[in-house]
């Protein structure tokens, strides 16, 4: 019996999801760094899902900003910042009428290689990112490769050496409110030491420590004025209840969860199949059981699990989950290739340019 190979990118789903996505006429974003992809999931009618994978270098934290409907991509060296045009979307020479969207390269921070993760947009157009390998939260500017804003009150000197895997950031009122890290070292990748059991989250405002003793934190957001983040290590769903410095488990799921977005009711949970080559999680006690990739959807306001998305080909870890409101057909273009240069867009409208040829 020969067995049927499985397309690249391929994903089964459940029969609900493109119908709710349809009615909350959205897509979706995810980072892969493992498969060097950014991914856009969306409605194909109320039956089917469609896929749009663009390649980038180590594709980390997404943030979009719903009112410039700008995109931001942190990468391996480099966050770039995308525009979205619908009229460049609707006259895309290579689909024309296809897309109701499309992100187009506008510019891009040369940061070097940060290991960043997080990254958010804040107030007046500022653009935040976790920089795990200093050990600090930055903003981006056109005047340094990082600017440093918050560090954890343990860390005594700006270094490139991941000292306590500061890898999460929730924002409010525009800026970066709270953190998650691994645990609360000051010496060379010291989390490592206690990765499963030593992760904190940090009010960033009085540098004090919210809770702790948590099973590796990550992707801390605020929805609703309410504070939440994932344990990767237990699979959990957690509220944080910031004043009283304790949590309640929300809902316990099984895998690895990173990466999170909130839309309409709904949260988009990121999963993660945990590589057994890995020096730092393939022989955690929990590995044996993180041996899926996708995305979990839930009602929030029950705690139910409304469907899932699992990859059976090519992606098996995801870092973030983004929503693109009002996107049911988004393309976005990197620059690997030159076809973003040919999208022109002034003040004065949009047009498509043309390639010059040698002489």
């Amino acid at each position: 019996m020969t067995n049927t190979p499985v397309s690249p990118f391929s994903c089964t789903y459940s029969s609900q999801i493109p119908e709710l996505l349809q009615k909350l006429g959205c897509s979706l974003a995810l980072s892969t760094y493992q498969a060097g992809k950014l991914i856009f999931l969306s409605p194909s009618g109320e039956d089917s899902l469609i896929q749009l994978p663009r390649n980038f270098e180590k594709p980390m934290g997404i943030a979009y900003d719903e009112e410039t409907e700008k995109l931001a991509l942190a990468g391996k060296k480099d966050v770039i910042v995308f525009r979205n045009s619908g009229e460049l979307a609707r006259t895309y020479p290579k689909a024309p009428g296809k897309f109701d969207s499309l992100f187009l390269p506008g510019i891009t921070y040369h940061t070097g290689p940060l290991d960043l993760h997080d990254l958010s947009f804040g107030s007046e157009n500022s653009l935040f990112a976790v920089n795990t390998l200093f050990s600090c939260i930055i903003s981006l500017d056109s005047d340094n490769n990082f600017t440093p804003y918050w560090q954890p009150p343990q860390i005594d000197a700006m270094v490139s050496e991941d000292r306590c895997h500061l890898n999460g950031m929730a924002m409010e009122n525009g800026k970066p409110r709270f953190a998650s890290a691994f645990n609360q070292g000051n010496s060379m990748r010291s989390w490592k030491e206690e990765i499963t059991t030593g992760g904190v989250i940090y009010d960033i405002e009085s540098g004090e420590t919210v809770v702790s003793n948590l099973a590796m934190p990550h992707s801390p957001r605020i929805f609703n004025n309410e504070l939440y983040t994932l344990l990767s290590a237990t699979g959990e769903l957690i509220k944080v209840d910031s004043k009283a410095g304790k949590y309640e488990v929300i809902k316990k799921m099984n895998g690895f969860v990173r990466g999170m977005a909130y839309y309409k009711d709904y949260l988009f949970i990121g999963l993660s199949k945990l590589r057994k080559n890995s020096s730092s999680f393939g022989k955690l006690p929990f590995a044996e059981f993180a041996n899926r990739s996708g995305i979990v959807v839930m009602h929030l306001p029950t705690a139910s699990i409304a469907g899932e998305i699992i990859y059976q080909t090519s992606v098996d870890e995801i870092y973030d989950v983004c929503v693109l409101p009002d996107k049911i057909r988004p393309n976005i273009l990197n620059t690997l290739t030159d076809d973003h240069y040919l999208g022109l867009k002034i003040p004065q409208g949009t047009f498509w340019g043309r390639t010059i040829d040698k002489d």
